[in-house]
């Protein structure tokens, strides 16, 4: 009976694909293969003259899944059984598999510096040539206010795009069906032995699920043809959750703007130079989004981004807005500031921001007294930006948290670190391709 924790070896077994399916094999010592499915729909033949672009995504796909496993012993050695990486490859997952489970590695007081190290030395390839993808590009679709704010720019643009998301989501199929574009409904299936694991002592936690669906999509570009993949990941998706022991733990590393530009190249030189992957929202902050969100009511009725909605197992609630989770009192937090009042409170069926049992959690966002939560919640400074708003109009004021934000927390702060305006302001720094950089002016 293996004992995960004990283990000193994990292995990438193989990879193979064959009729929309892709088989990903892994294992621990000399135990028994761990085999998750890629389920790709309706799956054309791998077009011709891209079977060495195809060959090249799914052995990334390979190894930045095997994360889920990796995770569950983290042994001190790894093995490819395909041979070492070039270095270009090698760097990609040390860094991915060390930032990418800091939260994991702090939530169990372990410590991975120095204990990931893929094995490296094959030559460099030769860069990738163009594969001629089609101008067309593949925007994931999370449910939420963000993917829903980057569907409506692309459109505006009159590009072409197809809403994808990988797994079960009836929520997500839902919030997809309602932007009008094609779809696509990707499956993952993790190896059942991986809840044996779990079951015989594994350790447990976060992964950079981000980063495993970026290469989900990687292959499914090639596959089905589109020549960029675009995320709706927003700045403060770099900004590290907290510090511990000297290393900065970021809850959404893989969704930051260092993971982006590494996938990014990586995929240009070692895939295909015609393929982008990108955040179209790189450049704006959570408020700015929620502005440009705000005027797309359409939506109003059908989006979510409430946590207890998209767990791996077990129903989903009746209900959108859980009202007690950290993503229910951001967005909450985040909309206010831009939609009337009733319609917010339409929207959540409740006034997260007049009831005093939820102040620890609106406390945790503000940084006050508590660090941010590990969540995908905006920075601190914006958070307290939108309280400091609603604590200057009176249709809040009298609210239970704003009022004891005036009285308690607000002559602690800085006023003038407090304005809205400059988080509205788009940063310079993003990966968007030319040919979908008209869509930014849409969104601020």
């Amino acid at each position: 009976m293996i004992q995960p924790r004990l283990t000193q070896l994990f292995r990438f077994v193989r990879c193979s694909y064959a009729d929309g399916v892709a088989e990903l094999a892994y294992a621990f010592d000399d135990g028994e293969e761990l085999v998750e499915r890629i389920r790709f729909p309706h799956a054309p033949a791998i077009p011709a003259g891209h079977a060495a672009a195809f060959d090249a995504a799914l052995k990334l796909l390979h190894l930045i899944a095997g994360v889920s496993y990796y995770k569950a012993g983290v042994p001190p050695k790894i093995e490819v059984a395909s041979g070492p990486l070039d270095d270009a490859t090698a760097e990609l997952l040390d860094q991915l598999y060390l930032h990418g489970l800091a939260e994991f590695a702090y939530r169990n007081g372990l410590d991975l510096r120095g204990r990931i190290t893929f094995p490296r030395g094959a030559a460099a390839q030769p860069p990738a040539p163009a594969a001629g993808l089609p101008k067309r590009t593949l925007v994931p679709i999370g449910g939420g206010k963000d993917s829903l704010v980057a569907v409506e720019a692309i459109k505006s643009i009159g590009g072409e795009a197809t809403a994808v998301w990988v797994g079960n989501s009836a929520l997500i199929a839902a919030c997809a069906e309602r932007t009008g574009l094609p779809t696509l409904n990707i499956q993952r299936e993790l190896a059942p032995g991986l809840f044996e694991l779990n079951r015989l002592g594994a350790w447990n936690g976060h992964i950079p699920v981000t980063a495993v669906n970026s290469a989900i999509l990687a292959v499914a570009a090639i596959l089905y043809g589109y020549d960029s993949i675009a995320f709706a990941n927003e700045r403060s998706a770099s900004a590290a959750t907290l510090e511990y022991e000297g290393q900065q733990v970021n809850h959404q590393w893989s969704k930051g703007y260092a993971f982006e530009q590494l996938l990014g190249n990586w995929l240009h030189t070692h895939v295909a130079s015609d393929l982008d992957y990108c955040s179209l929202l790189r450049p704006y902050s959570e408020l700015a989004i929620t502005r440009a969100f705000a005027k797309l009511m359409p939506y109003f009725d059908a989006f979510s981004s409430c946590n207890r909605n998209f767990k791996l197992l077990g129903p989903k609630p009746a209900d959108r807005w859980c009202g007690q989770c950290p993503k229910c009192h951001f967005v909450f937090l985040a909309l206010a500031p831009f939609l009337p009042k009733p319609r917010l409170l339409s929207i959540f069926g409740r006034n997260l921001l007049d009831d005093e049992n939820q102040a620890s959690g609106f406390d945790a966002l503000l940084e006050y007294q508590d660090h941010k939560p590990f969540e995908c919640v905006g920075e601190g400074a914006e958070a307290r930006a939108a309280m400091y708003a609603l604590s200057q109009r009176p249709e809040w004021q009298e609210d239970a948290l704003i009022e004891r934000f005036r009285s308690e927390i607000l002559p602690q702060l800085d006023a003038s670190q407090l304005a809205l305006e400059p988080w509205l302001e788009p940063s310079a720094e993003h990966h968007v391709p030319t040919r979908l950089q008209p869509a930014l002016a849409t969104i601020g």
